[in-house]
């Protein structure tokens, strides 16, 4: 294939329920196609068909993935025509619909309907369930923070921030425009287990900043900082949010300067691996040394604890999948191929 292409997810299940960014993602698309229908993966089905045609042309590419399955998409940004494509059920702001049920037989699916409700309402129960784990994970990982907390120096974690941005942004001009933030997920936790597409989205970059820290130190508070002197500079941002509390941020992107930061720590733990990379470490620069050793029994305990329930929510999510795989089975048999074909021929002329 050829084109440039991204990828991302825009809503995750996290420890605070599914949270969603998609309208953020599309805020600058000019034209939007809201796909309304009942099958996920017929939807799914045609924006992967837009992508292979679009990268065909050498035209760039944004994915976004689906969390509860990331090998399907909820979305597709073309941003050379200003165009995107997204699931109706996870965009909640204005755009042109397209009706994919047309591609479905009604009566076929009517046969379906208690099957079809009764694994609707399943699999909401295992999202709901898998929230409430991750919930559970996120309060035992409070404790760890608290540990890292207390022996923490704020005004060191300051100066950091103060010396970073002094580096990225001294001398650089404003531009003089307002600047567009993007809200975005680099990971997700998904029935295949937690994971990231931070390699594909700093491909490219200058410079990657990788924070090194614990629990608690400071991470999301310093990337926040940097994003703030970039958007009042009038620099576009990518601000990826955490999948575990989607409320703190992984990574800052400022393309037009072509640098990246992020936590760089467990679950999605990467290390210098080329020409401008470069670690930030926080625990080095402002905890107290020796914490990691005298407190070694009680983190190594809280680790254990939240990661277990991590684990239990991917679990769950698998379970959900399987009765998601189920259900569109249902819609596969009641598709006509025909009518997915014009669909996507509709939409690929545009």
């Amino acid at each position: 294939m050829k084109g440039n292409v991204i990828h991302y997810f825009a809503g995750d299940h996290t420890a605070k329920g599914f949270f969603t960014l998609y309208d953020s993602c599309f805020q600058d698309t000019g034209l939007i196609y809201k796909l309304h229908g009942t099958s996920p993966g017929v939807k799914s089905r045609l924006m992967k068909r837009l992508v292979e045609a679009s990268l065909k042309k050498g035209m760039a590419v944004e994915m976004i993935h689906r969390s509860s399955d990331p090998e399907e998409l909820d979305g597709v940004i073309l941003p050379g025509l200003n165009i995107g494509f997204v699931d109706g059920d996870c965009f909640m702001g204005n755009g042109k619909v397209i009706d994919t049920d047309v591609a479905l037989d009604k009566d076929q699916l009517a046969i379906h309907e208690d099957e079809i409700l009764g694994l609707k309402e399943k699999i909401e129960n295992e999202f709901s369930s898998a929230h409430a784990s991750f919930a559970t994970g996120l309060h035992i990982h409070d404790g760890l923070e608290e540990i890292y907390i207390n022996q923490m120096d704020f005004s060191k974690a300051n100066q950091l921030a103060v010396d970073l941005n002094d580096r990225f942004f001294d001398g650089v001009a404003a531009t003089g425009r307002t600047a567009i933030v993007k809200h975005r997920f680099f990971g997700a936790s998904t029935p295949q287990g937690v994971m990231d597409y931070i390699d594909n989205l700093t491909d490219g970059l200058d410079k990657r900043y990788f924070i090194k820290g614990r629990a608690g130190t400071g991470k999301s508070t310093l990337l926040k900082k940097v994003a703030g002197a970039a958007e009042e500079l009038g620099f576009n941002i990518e601000m990826y949010h955490c999948g575990f509390d989607p409320e703190s941020m992984d990574m800052v992107v400022v393309r037009e300067l072509g640098f990246c930061i992020f936590d760089s720590t467990d679950p999605h733990e990467y290390f210098p691996d080329r020409d401008g990379d470069e670690i930030v470490d926080i625990y080095e620069k402002a905890v107290t040394p020796g914490t990691d050793e005298n407190y070694a029994t009680a983190i190594m305990e809280l680790n254990r604890s939240y990661k277990s329930y991590m684990k239990n929510g991917i679990v769950i999510l698998q379970e959900a999948k399987r009765l998601h795989d189920e259900l569109e089975q249902i819609y596969a048999a009641a598709t006509d191929d025909s009518k997915v074909d014009a669909l996507f021929d509709q939409l690929n002329a545009t």
